[in-house]
């Protein structure tokens, strides 16, 4: 059964930082593109970040762009996403993904496994 956990949500205020992680179990993600996502309360799931097999294969949003870092540790099966610089309109649930195919996918309907979500609060 494959499993992804996130990790490292909270309450921050404005300019502070976060770090996520997404720990997968049951299925080895070292060549597959993992994906970290967010959805704010009446809002549609969106893109943050992405990476590829390799670390050169990374996508941001323009929103987090400069300020995130997404980032993999195949041997432990996770990845992360580093937050800095967060503003309150970085408030919102933050899930990690994995996808089976492909590596260029910002569409969250081409990600096939789902962590629960962690909150992330950003207050001003």
């Amino acid at each position: 059964q494959v499993q992804l956990v996130e990790s490292g949500g909270g309450l921050v205020q404005a300019g502070g930082s976060l770090r996520l992680s997404c720990a997968a179990s049951g299925f080895t993600f070292s060549s597959h593109t993992r994906g970290w996502f967010r959805q704010a309360p009446g809002k549609e799931r969106e893109v943050v970040a992405r990476i590829g097999w390799t670390a050169n294969i990374v996508y941001y949003a323009e929103s987090v762009r400069g300020r995130f870092t997404v980032s993999r540790d195949n041997a432990k099966n996770t990845v992360y996403l580093q937050m800095n610089s967060l503003k309150p309109e970085d408030t919102a649930v933050y899930y990690c993904a994995a996808a089976r195919f492909g590596v260029y996918l910002n569409d969250y309907q081409k990600y096939d496994y789902w962590g629960q979500g962690t909150q992330v609060t950003v207050s001003s």
